[in-house]
C-alpha cells in the first residue's frame, strides 16, 4: 500500500489530503505514481506540472526515486517566498 499525501493547492484542487493506493509492482518510481495519478484526468492533471515537488517517507526526493510497498509519497506545489 502506498500512502499518498497532498498539500497546499493540490489538496484544495483535488478536494482530498490523502489516499491509500494499492501496491502495484509496475510503479517503479515516484514519477510512475505521478503519471498514473495524472492519467485519471480532470483536476488530477495539476500533478503534471513540471516543477511539482515530492517527498518519499518525509524526505524530499526526485521523481526518479524508487518506490517500495509501504512508502508514503507527498506531492506539493513549488514554494515561493515573499
Amino acid at each position: 500500500m502506498i500512502t499518498l499525501q497532498l498539500f497546499a493547492r493540490y489538496r484544495e484542487l483535488l478536494d482530498t489530503d490523502h489516499e491509500l493506493i494499492p501496491w502495484d509492482s509496475d510503479l517503479l518510481s515516484v514519477g510512475d505514481l505521478r503519471d498514473r495519478l495524472v492519467s485519471r484526468g480532470g483536476a488530477w492533471a495539476v500533478l503534471g506540472e513540471p516543477r511539482v515537488m515530492c517527498a518519499r517517507n518525509q524526505e524530499m526526493c526526485a521523481l526518479s526515486t524508487t518506490l517500495a510497498d509501504g512508502d508514503e509519497i507527498a506531492f506539493f506545489p513549488p514554494v515561493t517566498g515573499g
